[in-house]
């Protein structure tokens, strides 16, 4: 039986497809690499390789323009890669460890993020901001930065420039709390594991939240960096919840946002770790693979991102991000200061 023309270009056309992803997805991880690199040869925290590869990307847009067959591999790693990145976060999380700092604890890092969201999203209509920004300025303050931003759009479906505008207002915030909060815990008599949880409770990133935690010593580094984590685990429930949200009242025949089965994968992955089976190496990799397909993946979005859409957002969006700072720090601190 003769093959026909069709079915016999069908597979070429789906190894095509891949390889044409090629270029870009290179272009990307190589910005992601060197935006580690950076970081490790400075040692600064405030140098998160996930900024530092949006920054490198929205430079090259802006300079050279997309690059010819850069599009599809960076249109790939703005989800795909993302999603990927997301499940393996649920590696570097355990319930052992959440369990270990309290009752008390638990609860106010999930309260964090349970009234941190809403306020958001609420202060964001009160400033005119658009709806789609606010949940993604929201998700980053309330869990964990960048990556609960970019996460919470596969659901928010926010445009290019509304991602690259929370990730800025995100890292200036997360930045700010990480100078300011060494110096006003020895003003407010913290106790180290006060500190600790103050800072884990309350500030954006992982590394910004762990760095200022750092400054007060040993146990307050263990207090925060777990601390943080509980809020790194809500994650899921968070985007599972944003979901419904923007997908209630719309018409049957309306684009509906996607489930986010990503979020199903990072739980699957904190329980399969906690049993302890997971092998030591698969959780070191981890640790090196999620910063690196997260940069990688925020690299194609500067790659993506005009410079003078994102101007046109103007400072509401800023000060949006200022005001949800201050009310998850107060927040914090109030419940740091309950175990005083």
């Amino acid at each position: 039986m003769a093959v026909s023309p069709a079915g016999a270009a069908a597979p070429a056309t789906g190894v095509s497809r891949y390889v044409a992803l090629l270029p870009g997805l290179v272009v990307c991880f190589v910005i992601a690499w060197l935006a580690i690199r950076i970081k490790n040869a400075t040692g600064l925290n405030a140098l998160n390789p996930v900024v530092v590869a949006l920054l490198v990307g929205i430079a090259i847009r802006a300079t050279v323009g997309m690059p010819r067959g850069v599009a599809p591999g960076a249109a790939f790693a703005v989800r795909p890669v993302l999603r990927a990145a997301s499940v393996l976060l649920g590696l570097q999380v355990t319930l052992g460890g959440l369990l270990s700092i309290g009752g008390w604890a638990l609860t106010l890092a999930v309260t964090a993020v349970v009234l941190t969201v809403p306020f958001t999203m609420w202060l964001g209509k009160v400033l005119d901001v658009e709806p789609a920004l606010s949940q993604l300025i929201g998700t980053g303050t309330g869990i964990c930065g960048a990556s609960a931003i970019i996460a919470a759009n596969q659901v928010v479906r926010g445009k290019q420039e509304d991602v690259t505008y929370a990730l800025a207002v995100i890292t200036l915030c997360g930045t700010a709390a990480l100078v300011i909060y060494p110096a006003l815990s020895p003003l407010l008599g913290l106790s180290a594991r006060s500190y600790g949880l103050w800072a884990g409770s309350s500030i954006h990133e992982v590394v910004q939240a762990v760095g200022a935690a750092a400054a007060g010593g040993p146990l307050a580094t263990e207090v925060g960096t777990i601390t943080k984590l509980a809020r790194v685990i809500m994650l899921a429930p968070a985007v599972l919840a944003l979901g419904l949200w923007v997908r209630r009242g719309q018409p049957k025949d309306a684009v509906k946002a996607p489930v986010p089965w990503f979020a199903f994968g990072f739980l699957a992955l904190i329980v399969i770790g906690s049993t302890g089976v997971v092998p030591r190496f698969a959780v070191d990799a981890s640790l090196y693979l999620v910063p690196l397909m997260l940069a990688a993946s925020v690299a194609a979005l500067g790659l993506n991102t005009e410079l003078r859409a994102l101007r046109a957002k103007g400072l509401r969006p800023l000060l949006l991000g200022v005001g949800a700072t201050v009310f998850i720090s107060l927040l914090g601190l109030f419940g740091a200061l309950l175990l005083v």
